[in-house]
Order: C-alpha cells, then structure tokens, then sequence
C-alpha cells in the first residue's frame, strides 16, 4: 500500500520556521518528544502498532526533492543554508520508537533535537489516517464530510450579506494534524480556497500551499518556546529570551506570538513595548476566547498602541460558528485571522482523536506547559511543574 506520508513538505509551517530558528541558535539541543492520546479511542491504539512501525520505515526513507526545495527557498524568511541543509536532512530510523505498552501506543522520538523535531505532524498524520481507515466505512464518512463542507462554506458565503467590519474575516486550514485522512484534507482545503477565496487565506500544510498555490501559514508552536526552558537562561526569563531570539531570526517576518506557554497573564507581563511593537499580532490557543482576545486589547491599549495595526489569531478548538462569532465580537477594533482545525479536516461523524506529540524534555532537563486550558498540560515531573508554577506566581493545578 502507498505509504500516508509521500512528501517531507507534507506538515506544518511552523515546524520549518522554528526548526530554522533553533538549528541557527540551538544546533546542540537534545530533545524528547512523546506521543499521547487524550480521549478514548474505538479500539487500543496498540493494535496499529505494525502499520505505525512500517509507515515509520517509510518517512525514514523520503527526502526533499529538487521542486520542494526550490519552493522552501522561494519563501523569503527561509534561508539559504538552511535549505541546504534540508538538502541532506533525512529521519532517521534510530530516533524513534513506537511499541506497545499493554492497550496503549507509545511513541518517542529522542535525539538532537534539530533531527527530532519534525516528527510531530507526521506522527499524528499517520495515527489518525491509519485508525480512520481500521474503524471503516469510510463511503458513509465521505457522504457526511461532504454535506457538512458543503454547509460551512454556505455559512462563510453569508458574510456577503453582513454589513462590513473595519477589518475583513481572515481564516486558514490548521487541520494536518487531525486530519481524517491525507486526500480528505485536500479536498476540503481546494474547496475552500475555489469557493470562498475572499475569505480562505491559506493553509498550514506547506505541500497543499505548494499544489493549489495558496498562501502557507504558520509562526511558531509551544515547543519553541518551552525549548528555551531548558537553554540555560533563567527560567523567569525564558519567554523574552525566545522572543528576542525570534525576533532577530526573522526580523520583522513572522510576526504572531504564541501566548499561553505559561498562560496569558505571564506572557503579557513579559510582552512589554518592546516585545509589542516588534510583533505583528498574538494567537490563542486555550483559555476563553473572548476574555483573552479582551486582554489582548486591554495590553495594547496601556502601551498606546493602535490595535487596529495589529492581529489576534485564534486557533483552539475553533469551527466555522465560532470563527464568525469571534470575528462579530473583535471585528471592528482589530485584524483578525482564523486558524481551524480538526473541525475542518476530521468532521466526518466518528468521534476525532484527540492526540499529541509534544516536547517533555531538553537538554536532559523536563519542559512544560502551563495553559490556560484544564487538561492541556504535559509534563510526567510534577517537582518541576510545582516550581514552574511558582516562579510565574500561578495557582496549583493551573
């Protein structure tokens, strides 16, 4: 059988760009990624074991060709000697394991982390294609995908009616990793870019960019900035240290801020005029989504900054309602952008996978999440957790 993933360009964005930023800055960190299922899947994950392990066999085996390299080095925040070297990137097998531990999948990648970190998106690609596929009847999930597509893009073509907003309703397709399947997704994102192009900007899967020539999105993800947890700078201080970072790998591209690594209020206690004027805009990903997009604005209004020059981008659990709901709310006072996810690419009727690969360690020392959301942590060292809470003067159990 063909195997799911047939392109190293088949993953997110924001994998390419903080893999940049950290072989630039951080070559020599190690890193431990560990996959994780959320929810309670039809049947053991385990049993996909022998798939997952050949479908590992075969992304070991790709390489970026002459054409995807040619597109990377087109984008111009991506820079040469790091096209060079993807030129002579490959997985390689040693870094990964997947096995069995009773009903459970376990899945750990370890290794440099510039040789590590592009795992994630595969892994949870594979995942999901390959229980979709062992749960079947796939012509009747097809049938209710499709009628479901049909009547989010119906409900986006109303905006036409609306009166307009000082800022224009911006989303994108943040779903490979959800996904039902790889041809699924790329149906539904060349249905929205051929029929709701006015308001469709792009989509987080640099190979669907590249085939339907549409806009490829994406800034940075958690473990960027959990990474810096681990890189010697004091720990209070592990934010700003990214961020500046960030700021001169890209000097003025790439302009969205991840803000819940810690949650909201330490992340803005850190986002000062500097930080503000330097970035482009913030995104959300936990947490209420109106309060924080109101604190969002309440912060730039203290440092007298015109929110209208700037962006809030959502992304957690959005669907389309939601999307336009928000875009109602904050649409007259500042730019706006829409990141969906599994709501696009896996609402097909079963129940989506709620699974992750995430950073837990680096440099041999744990990493952590504290979001703004219940349940969203992952860290297996609750010493660690407990101090990180305290040196951001958190609650237990935020």
């Amino acid at each position: 059988m063909t195997p799911i993933i047939q392109s190293l360009l088949d993953t997110d964005l924001y994998k390419f760009t903080m893999w940049q930023a950290l072989l630039h800055r951080h070559p020599q960190t190690q890193a431990e990624y560990r996959f994780v299922c959320r929810n309670t899947p039809a049947f053991p994950l385990a049993e996909l074991l022998p798939e997952v392990n050949a479908e590992l066999d075969a992304l070991c085996a790709l390489r970026f060709t002459p054409a995807e390299l040619e597109y990377l080095a087109g984008l111009r925040y991506i820079k040469s000697d790091f096209v060079d070297f993807l030129r002579i990137f490959q997985f390689q097998r040693a870094f990964i394991e997947a096995r069995a531990e009773g009903p459970v999948l376990s899945i750990v990648a370890r290794g440099p982390q510039v040789h590590v970190m592009g795992f994630e998106i595969f892994v949870l690609a594979i995942v999901n294609e390959l229980y979709f596929r062992r749960l079947g009847r796939a012509e009747e999930a097809l049938a209710e995908g499709r009628r479901r597509l049909a009547a989010k893009i119906a409900r986006v073509q109303q905006l036409a009616a609306e009166a307009p907003r000082a800022h224009p309703f911006e989303m994108f397709d943040f779903g490979v990793r959800r996904r039902w399947g790889r041809d699924w997704h790329r149906e539904v994102v060349q249905a929205f870019a051929a029929q709701v192009p006015q308001w469709f900007k792009g989509t987080s899967n640099v190979r669907l960019a590249l085939d339907l020539r549409i806009v490829p999105i994406g800034t940075m993800a958690h473990e960027y900035l959990q990474t810096y947890q681990a890189l010697g700078v004091r720990l209070r201080d592990f934010q700003k240290a990214a961020l500046e970072d960030w700021v001169q790998e890209y000097r003025g591209d790439l302009g969205i801020a991840l803000t819940d690594t810690v949650g909201m209020d330490a992340f803005l206690a850190d986002f000062d005029l500097y930080f503000a004027k330097l970035f482009d805009g913030l995104r959300h990903d936990s947490g209420d989504p109106v309060a924080w997009g109101e604190k969002a604005l309440a912060h730039y209004a203290r440092l007298r900054i015109d929110a209208h020059g700037k962006r809030l981008v959502f992304s957690d659990g959005l669907d389309v309602d939601r999307a336009l709901a928000l875009y109602r709310h904050f649409g007259d006072r500042v730019q706006l952008g829409f990141g969906i996810g599994t709501q696009l690419s896996n609402d097909m009727g079963p129940t989506p996978l709620n699974i992750v690969m995430k950073i837990v360690r680096a440099n041999g020392q744990p990493v952590a999440k504290l979001s703004d959301s219940p349940g969203k942590t992952l860290c297996d060292d609750e010493t660690y957790l407990a101090y990180l809470r305290q040196v951001f003067g958190l609650p237990t159990g935020a």
